[in-house]
């Protein structure tokens, strides 16, 4: 299956280091490819929040795919009800049970799933110089 990609969005703190922002942009899911947050592991411990949107008019079903590597990945895939018509945010709190070895974590969605999705987090370390 070949994935739809998206990236974490890290907010920037602005000068007085009170407040990061960044304007959001969603990716569409396309059901038959789900998704891949790229670099999901790269922020800092337990700030990734992935916000789904479902428009669809009924509930619907968001798997998280268990990742490649050992041991926690032996929880297997978990799968998070999403109401109809509503957004819900997912705070990973076992990144280790989700994570593949490049540091992504795959979600798959049930059939008739209509929506969005975005993942932000909070950087970790010193942000890069431009």
């Amino acid at each position: 299956m070949a994935r739809d990609i998206i990236n974490v969005i890290l907010p920037e703190v602005e000068s007085s280091q009170s407040i990061a922002t960044e304007t959001v942009t969603n990716k569409a899911v396309t059901v038959a490819n789900g998704i891949q947050i790229k670099e999901a592991a790269k922020n800092k411990n337990n700030s990734l929040a992935i916000v789904i949107e479902n428009t669809a008019a009924s509930e619907s079903t968001v798997t998280f795919a268990a990742g490649d590597t050992y041991p926690n990945s032996m929880l297997g895939d978990l799968d998070i009800p999403v109401a109809a018509s509503s957004t819900i945010v997912c705070q990973i709190q076992d990144l280790s049970r989700f994570e593949n070895r490049d540091g992504s974590i795959n979600i798959d969605f049930s059939t008739g799933f209509t929506g969005n999705i975005y993942a932000v987090a909070k950087r970790a370390g010193v942000a890069p110089v431009e």
